[in-house]
């Protein structure tokens, strides 16, 4: 398993070009063109330096930088997940409906070959309906899932 605190340092000397320990706005422009994320006008590279900068000296010391890359993974990881839940979601749903009844439950489970009655599609549905309407919606199937 890659040791990502380790990456992360790596990545934060390739870019700290003065060798002081710190990363300016520059530096942190080229950091992100160089990712592929954007192409930051200074002046954006100054407001989101000081939005992860603390101690609000306008550089962005080895911490900062691995605490703002760790929340930047986590939140990929967490939009990633919503995603995939999104589309689960939605094979279960009936088309077009942003809920999923028994009748979908059973279509769904039926295409993986398992036979239930809609009885028992109900039963499961009750398991993770919390507003007990017996129909859950996205977030409530999120619940159920995360």
């Amino acid at each position: 398993m890659i040791n990502c605190d380790n990456s992360y340092k790596r990545i934060f000397k390739r870019f700290d070009e003065g060798g002081d320990g710190k990363l300016s706005p520059s530096e942190l422009c080229r950091f992100l063109e160089t990712i592929g994320e954007v192409q930051l006008p200074m002046e954006e590279a100054r407001e989101l330096m000081e939005s992860m900068d603390p101690n609000g000296d306008g550089l962005l010391g080895l911490d900062e930088f691995v605490g703002w890359m760790e929340r930047e993974v986590k939140l990929e990881d967490e939009e990633r997940k919503i995603k995939e839940l999104r589309e689960a979601f939605r094979m279960y749903a009936m088309e077009g409906s942003e809920c999923i009844t028994p009748k979908s439950l059973k279509r769904m489970l039926s295409t993986f070959g398992e036979s239930t009655s809609l009885e028992d599609c109900c039963v499961m549905i009750g398991e993770f309906d919390v507003n007990e309407d017996g129909i859950p919606s996205f977030d409530e199937f999120k619940l159920m899932m995360l």
